[in-house]
């Protein structure tokens, strides 16, 4: 079964489709984005949309945020998500490598993630892939 990974230029109701399947395996808070919402992260000049397909079908996506800051170019990974029905065949492994080889030739000098603690396998595989923790503190604020 060949994985095939590549950025969505276009979305059409299987793409829709795919995330209102990915979405609530990822995150029971947020809902599935529309074709609208998912067309402006397409349209977005920072951000690539990567799908992955294994025997054709979407199982995995992820979005790669690329953006310019004053001390150099800078990559983050975030939403990544692999369909239960394809874990074990290689799809995170593979779109992860991609979205870094797009972030290298972009210029970035490292790429970022975040990752729940409780997400055991993803945790495991970003460690094989040679993504180290950083002894950092993450905030986010949420407004009022």
């Amino acid at each position: 079964m060949a994985v095939e990974i590549a950025p969505c230029e276009v979305v059409d109701e299987e793409v829709v489709d795919a995330f209102g399947h990915l979405i609530p395996q990822l995150s029971r808070s947020s809902p599935a984005p529309t074709m609208e919402q998912l067309q402006e992260i397409v349209d977005h000049d920072a951000c690539t949309l990567l799908i992955a397909r294994l025997d054709n079908r979407i199982v995995a996506s992820m979005t790669l945020v690329i953006f310019p800051i004053p001390t150099g170019i800078r990559a983050w990974i975030e939403d990544v998500v692999v369909d239960e029905s394809a874990r074990g065949h290689g799809v995170g492994d593979k779109i992860n490598r991609r979205a870094i080889e797009i972030a290298q030739e972009a210029g970035a000098k490292s790429v970022d993630l975040t990752s729940r603690p409780s997400r055991d396998a993803a945790n495991r595989l970003y460690q094989r892939m040679g993504f180290v923790a950083r002894e950092t503190n993450v905030y986010r604020y949420e407004g009022e």
